[in-house]
């Protein structure tokens, strides 16, 4: 059984800083492609940025670029995501997604999600 839980959302103020945390279990990401992924309200589910198992950053939305950033922690299964100078268009649900195969921006290549965690930022 693969199981991902996201955690570290909340309310933050624009420009604020958040930082979430994917753990694993059941898998490990050293043999999988770690995905984040946002779905704000009314809109589609896009991908936010995605590392692979050597943790390489294969892409990051346009929008976040510079702001966000992908690490992974092997020993402790879990991938981060920092997010910093945070802007109220990116508030969203935020959730993780484990593939085996590719590191893909499309929701539908990734088999397994977490449950995912509410971001709000305020402005």
């Amino acid at each position: 059984e693969v199981q991902l839980v996201e955690s570290g959302g909340g309310l933050v103020q624009a420009g604020g800083s958040l930082r979430l945390s994917c753990a694993a279990s059941g898998v490990t990401f050293d043999d999988s492609y770690i995905g984040w992924f946002r779905q704000a309200p009314g809109k589609e589910r896009e991908g936010v940025t995605c590392i692979t198992s050597r943790g390489d950053t294969l892409y990051y939305l346009e929008s976040v670029k510079g702001r966000f950033t992908i690490s992974s922690s092997n020993a402790k299964n879990t991938v981060y995501l920092q997010m910093n100078s945070l802007k109220p268009e990116d508030t969203a649900v935020y959730y993780c997604a484990s593939a085996g195969y590719r590191c893909s921006h499309r929701p539908v290549d990734f088999p397994t999600w977490g449950q995912g965690t509410q971001v709000i930022v305020s402005s």
